[in-house]
């Protein structure tokens, strides 16, 4: 799915994610940081963005609803502004 650049013998290799996402945590200062939390602020934001269920499922690759519900973390503040919005 993610292939750098062609090396010297002309073949597209993958990228070695766990040296990237390595660095990139050592930069970020968030040692802390799996590969496996940016799908749920990614599933989190789909939702927040409108994107229906199914939508969102067929994007993160979630079988269920359940573990879809289970990934997604709305913002409070997201909420907030809704409910005001439904109150007008």
């Amino acid at each position: 799915m993610f292939f750098g650049r062609s090396g010297k013998d002309g073949k597209r290799k993958p990228y070695r994610f766990e040296k990237i996402l390595h660095d990139l945590k050592i930069r970020i200062k968030l040692p802390d940081l799996h590969f496996h939390d940016l799908r749920h602020e990614a599933v989190s934001r789909f939702v927040e963005l409108g994107l229906s269920d199914q939508e969102v499922a067929a994007i993160s690759g979630h079988k269920s609803m359940q573990m879809l519900k289970r990934y997604t973390h709305l913002r409070t503040e997201d909420l907030v502004v809704k409910l005001d919005r439904a109150m007008d």
